[in-house]
């Protein structure tokens, strides 16, 4: 599903500048994500791509720069503040809550709702979309299997039912099978209307999904184009592609 190129972006970062202490992890991107988009952020570790994802939810603070969601700045706003705008994360490493079974992990989805036929609804949903949950539903999540674990931060971010998913690596650390089906669901929940937000080091599996794409490089955006074009250019194909 690929966005109007002359629609209001969905999100919109302008100028953002972000650091660690002393590290300057973000040097003054700017990048913008259309309604129903796939677009993705590649880059090696340490380019500022889950920097990028952090700053937008809420989960630290752009030290300069707008980062504006609908038209409206997020920068005075608090991560769970996003949440009930439509913005959901799917943090990089899961960080399922491992004390709880899998659907006391989706209810945690949906912390800030009170339709509750609604839930039910959406954990039903959530079940279909990954039947290994559905098989686990009483399982303990940090009992199951990293595969297992990142089709739940998923299905948990889902239940929030945001109008923009952010997911920072979905395939680290999975069977090259899982990973087939990881961005299988990212395609299909991109279909059923939800924007997506990707940061991945998979670069081939991330621009096959996805319709554009930005390279960040030491916290500088280096190529922005559509998915298509940055899978055939040279530089790319280098540096990200595994391609000489």
């Amino acid at each position: 599903m690929s966005g109007n190129p002359e629609a209001a972006p969905l999100l919109k970062l302008d100028n953002v500048h972000a650091s660690y202490g002393n590290i300057h992890a973000l040097k003054g991107i700017s990048l913008q994500v259309t309604e129903g988009e796939i677009v993705t952020l590649i880059g090696s570790n340490g380019a500022g791509k889950s920097t990028t994802l952090r700053s937008i939810s809420g989960l630290m603070r752009a030290r300069a720069g707008k980062i504006l969601f609908r038209g409206e700045d997020l920068q005075a706003m608090a991560a769970h503040e996003l949440v009930g705008m439509g913005v959901a994360l799917v943090p990089e490493g899961r960080r399922v809550f491992a004390r709880l079974s899998v659907t006391e992990n989706l209810e945690m989805g949906a912390w800030h709702r009170e339709d509750r036929k609604e839930i039910a609804a959406d954990i039903e949903y959530a079940f279909n979309l990954f039947p290994r949950l559905g098989e686990r539903r009483n399982q303990l999540a940090g009992t199951m299997s990293g595969g297992e674990q990142q089709m739940l931060a998923t299905a948990r971010a889902l239940m929030s039912r945001p109008s923009l998913l952010l997911m920072d690596e979905p395939s680290m650390g999975l069977a090259p099978v899982l990973v087939e089906t990881i961005f299988d669901t990212i395609v299909q929940i991109n279909s059923e209307g939800t924007t997506i937000l990707l940061v991945e080091q998979n670069a081939q599996m991330a621009l096959r999904v996805a319709s554009r794409g930005y390279v960040l490089q030491s916290g500088n955006i280096v190529f922005d184009d559509d998915a298509v074009s940055l899978r055939e250019n040279p530089d790319v194909q280098k540096a990200y592609l595994g391609m000489d």
